[in-house]
């Protein structure tokens, strides 16, 4: 399977906008640079790879603010550097690169807002759905607040995508998640298991999920403690494969 951005699919199907323009968080881990190795596979677009540095964190890791003499350019090098490494792992793609100051999360939703990215991508550290409420992780913020799709990679048990689930419940969130599946299964060549009106569909999708590499939901947009119930929010932290979560 070519990783190779396929140009022409969007303008043969509008659902397919969604991989127009995609945004992929990166660190200096292996799951971020996973995160950016499925992103470009679903692209029909260019692909811009954003890294983030925080003072506060850096210096001190909480809540205090560092100096105001503290000299940045080591920690914009360093992110530089993990930029770069995945850049060339990308190749022959060449993605655009940026580097913004502050909370990673923070910093994603204000570039997805600047430059109307159509889909954001990031890698799963295995914080899990509780600590990620309670800390906040940038997968969890993401899924939370970006206007857009979000993509929580993971290592895959195949090449990806080799099997795709999505879940269907009659809604028109998840119908639209039912056709970003069936146009992903088309043009990359993937099985695709359709599991509908699920009476327990968290369970059911993440045990779906054990033999799949990538799951689909559709989600409704909630916020705030309204989102700590949904479905969307509750199989993108707790599946094992890879969960793209449709606006």
């Amino acid at each position: 399977m070519s990783a190779t951005a396929d140009h022409s699919v969007s303008a043969r199907n509008p659902r397919a906008s969604i991989f127009g323009k995609v945004l992929v968080g990166i660190d200096d881990s292996p799951e971020s640079l996973e995160a950016a190795r499925q992103a470009a596979i679903l692209a029909t677009g260019p692909v811009t790879l954003l890294g983030a540095y925080d003072l506060t964190n850096a210096v001190f890791g909480g809540g205090m603010s560092g100096p105001a003499y503290m000299d940045e350019e080591p920690l914009r090098e360093h992110v530089a550097e993990s930029l770069d490494r995945v850049k060339q792992e990308l190749a022959p793609i060449v993605p655009l690169t940026k580097i913004g100051r502050g909370r990673p999360w923070e910093v994603m939703l204000d570039e997805i807002a600047h430059e109307h990215h159509t889909l954001v991508a990031v890698g799963s550290h295995g914080a899990g759905r509780a600590k990620g409420i309670l800390i906040g992780s940038t997968a969890t913020e993401l899924v939370h607040k970006a206007p857009c799709p979000v993509l929580v990679a993971r290592t895959p048990l195949k090449q990806f995508p080799s099997s795709i689930v999505v879940g269907v419940d009659g809604s028109k969130e998840s119908a639209v998640a039912d056709a970003v599946a069936r146009d992903l299964a088309e043009r990359l060549g993937a099985q695709l298991e359709r599991y509908e009106n699920l009476p327990n569909p968290v369970e059911a999708l993440v045990e779906a999920g054990m033999e799949a590499d990538l799951l689909v939901v559709g989600s409704r947009g909630l916020h705030g403690i309204k989102a700590l119930g949904s479905v969307s929010e509750r199989v993108a932290h707790e599946a094992r494969c890879s969960v793209l979560v449709v606006r």
